[in-house]
């Protein structure tokens, strides 16, 4: 296959069109898997200031296309750069990740945020990374863009990082839903003028993270996530999107009502149970369990290849997460390799 071929493959499915082999990448196929990674690591003192190194941030997300030769690149960067960019710092404490020194607590808190597009312009680097990305690959592969999703965005932001529960956050929802939306939306407008600048930059298809989906309750992601992913999706017109919104089987319907092409699958929701609720409206992305990769190569063939047939087409293949950072680069390997290697049946 061509390199300009392999383009043509990750867009054409992006936007429904039938091609000879579903396309393949990685969500953090860029990162600790790859020896190449590790060593570019090396030379930051830390996460951000690797992420806000342009040059380094190109360098790494090209990586991954020329070791594993996937269909797609993904620009090197962090959802949270986008509450960094609204005036709330945060840390990467090292094998415990992100930390706010401080977070969101009440309404003044909110007012005092940048949003929109002054916020979204001190994010140059991001988009100095995808253009000397874009240039970098000769087109070779389409680029992809991405942001948080603005729940989880706001997770982050009042919780103040990681959690087990996530209570501090879905409190304010039941607490001060006026505050919940208050800063929801100051999230979305400068997510959209932040995409909207990657999409100027380079990025071919954007990609909305909700990691913290599964938290909501389902009547709460309808209040307090889809309105905000749809104006994202809406103010967007020009780019495929996707909306991975991990563990949120049960709003497939309404991210299915969206204008976003494609919708990520994580392992635990079948693509049968996808198209039930969501037709042939959308493509499907997904959904081999991360863990499978840790198997020997004859596993990893036969439940990839099970995998893709379970789909029946109109499918972008990843894993149902990201790639785990001990995982088996042999065991990436062979995943993609599977899935190049094939060919739907006409």
């Amino acid at each position: 296959m061509s390199d300009s071929s392999a383009t043509h493959l990750f867009l054409r499915a992006a936007n429904g069109e039938k091609t000879d082999r579903p396309p393949v990448w990685l969500m953090r196929q860029a990162g600790r898997i790859l020896p190449q990674y590790r060593a570019l690591r090396q030379k930051f003192p830390d996460f951000k200031a690797f992420v806000k190194t342009p040059e380094a941030a190109a360098e790494a997300t090209i990586q991954p296309v020329d070791e594993l030769h996937v269909d797609a690149a993904i620009i090197f960067s962090d959802i949270l750069v986008i509450p960094e960019a609204m005036g709330l710092d945060y840390e990467m404490i090292e094998a415990k990740g992100p930390r706010f020194p401080k977070t969101i607590e009440n309404h003044q808190d909110i007012a005092q945020l940048r949003s929109g597009a002054e916020a979204a312009a001190s994010l140059e680097y991001v988009y100095q990374a995808l253009r000397i990305t874009k240039k970098e690959l000769h087109g070779r592969v389409p680029l992809i863009g991405f942001a948080g999703a603005p729940w989880t965005i706001l997770a982050y932001m009042v919780e103040g990082g990681g959690s087990k529960t996530f209570s501090k956050a879905r409190k304010m929802l039941y607490a001060e839903p006026s505050q919940a939306h208050a800063l929801l939306q100051k999230i979305t407008d400068t997510t959209i003028a932040y995409l909207k600048q990657q999409v100027a930059a380079g990025a071919d298809l954007i990609q909305l993270f909700d990691s913290w989906a599964g938290e909501l309750a389902p009547a709460h992601y309808q209040t307090f996530a889809i309105p905000y992913l749809k104006q994202i999706c809406d103010a967007l017109p020009e780019v495929p999107k996707t909306i991975f919104a991990k563990g949120a089987w049960f709003a497939l319907e309404e991210l299915g009502q969206t204008s976003c092409q494609i919708i990520g699958l994580d392992w635990s929701t079948s693509p049968q149970f996808a198209r039930q609720k969501l037709g042939d409206q959308k493509v499907l992305q997904g959904n081999l369990d991360p863990c499978t990769l840790y198997g020997n190569a004859d596993t990893i063939r036969q439940e990839t290849i099970k995998m893709v047939q379970a789909f029946q087409g109109r499918h972008i293949v990843n894993l149902g997460h990201g790639v785990y950072p001990d995982t088996p680069l042999d065991g990436v390997r062979v995943f993609v390799e599977t899935i190049r290697g094939m060919r739907y049946e006409v």
